[in-house]
């Protein structure tokens, strides 16, 4: 893979404007007093969770120090409560990367590594866990040797994997639905001893995904417009698509929409323009990564529709002709979270104008 094009992918699953350049409700601090309640051990304990290979870790009572791979994974943590946990991260979030109400606690949080974690710095954080992104620190790029097995149990940290974005390249089938990001959350709350209020994000989640679903019942599937997520920040000269294992593929299906590139298994793969003039989509997606404010992101999005208005593969396409564009951030789309919800009801909302309000 072209080195740009990996970089932005790194950029989009680390969910950070550093990489390589507000939904929802509850109250935060009442899952915090469950969480320190649930680090004694405790009530839903133990708790035993698995990873991509099936290979199980047993928790006696919840983790007292957090490592996370990513911006992604510490804002899982933040909307548990469990955020004063976190002793250290990877890809730290970008200014305006976080919900606001989250931003002072996530600027907080030590730097452990502005992309991969180093070894030596993981091995000497005193975590309890490392909660993972990723499926290999060797597939990030600039951290070949991560620490082995071996290494993570003789520091005492239990390494554990968010399966929507770690497993999915692995998938066996499409992700046509938020199902494994919501069993994410409650694994998440059953080992940080924050269930209660995993339970509260994953019902408010599904709420909305069940409006957009009982919305769009009498639209058939065959009838649905077709959507590219144009991955700007991969790169211009060969298009990155996303395919129907990732989590992008999940979002833009409840959201009404038929990604061009569901043909595709596994999770992200370089396509050529010639592949996305013959799907001529009815929709484009200019996913940006988030610069930190807002002008910096309008600048983005208005480079990224320039470039399709005159490049000459892209400046007769259905979509770029009738102006369907959506500006929604690559982070929300690609990225495994609570707010992917709400990115499904501003994607149907697109589409489905009359049926999605």
């Amino acid at each position: 893979m072209r080195p740009r094009a990996w970089c932005g992918v790194l950029a989009a699953v680390a969910l950070t404007a550093t990489a390589c350049g507000g939904g929802g409700g509850g109250n935060g601090g009442e899952a915090g007093k469950e969480g320190a309640s649930g680090g004694s051990g405790g009530k839903g304990f133990p708790v035993t969770v698995t990873d991509c290979a099936g290979s199980k870790t047993t928790f006696d009572s919840a983790p007292k120090k957090i490592v996370t791979s990513n911006a992604a994974a510490l804002e899982l943590l933040l909307w548990l409560g469990a955020g004063d946990r976190v002793v250290g991260t990877g890809f730290p979030p970008g200014k305006g990367a976080v919900p606001p109400r989250f931003a002072d606690q996530a600027a907080k949080v030590p730097v452990l590594g502005k992309t991969v974690i180093p070894k030596e710095k993981m091995l000497a954080s005193g975590a309890d866990v490392y909660i993972d992104s990723f499926s290999s620190a060797r597939n990030m790029g600039g951290a070949a040797h991560g620490p082995n097995p071996e290494e993570f149990k003789a520091a005492g940290i239990k390494h554990i994997y968010l399966k929507s974005t770690a497993c999915a390249a692995k998938a066996t089938s499409p992700r046509t639905d938020l199902s494994g990001i919501e069993s994410d959350i409650e694994e998440l709350g059953r080992v940080t001893g924050t269930s209660a209020r995993a339970a509260e994000l994953v019902a408010d989640m599904r709420k909305k995904t069940d409006g957009v679903r009982d919305a769009l019942k009498g639209v058939p599937e065959d009838k649905r417009p077709s959507y590219f997520l144009f991955d700007y920040d991969a790169g211009t000269k060969q298009p990155m698509a996303v395919c129907n294992r990732q989590v992008a593929n999940a979002v833009i299906t409840q959201g009404g929409g038929r990604n061009v590139f569901a043909d595709c298994d596994g999770d992200f793969k370089p396509v050529g323009w010639e592949d996305v003039v013959a799907k001529n989509p009815d929709f484009i997606q200019l996913a940006v990564r988030n610069r930190g404010d807002e002008e910096a992101n309008r600048k983005a999005f208005d480079e990224a529709e320039d470039f399709l208005k005159s490049f000459s593969a892209t400046k007769d396409l259905k979509a770029v002709k009738e102006g369907r564009f959506l500006r929604i951030g690559s982070e929300r789309t690609t990225i495994a979270g609570v707010r992917s919800a709400d990115t499904v009801r501003e994607i149907a909302h697109v589409l489905h104008p009359d049926r999605v309000k």
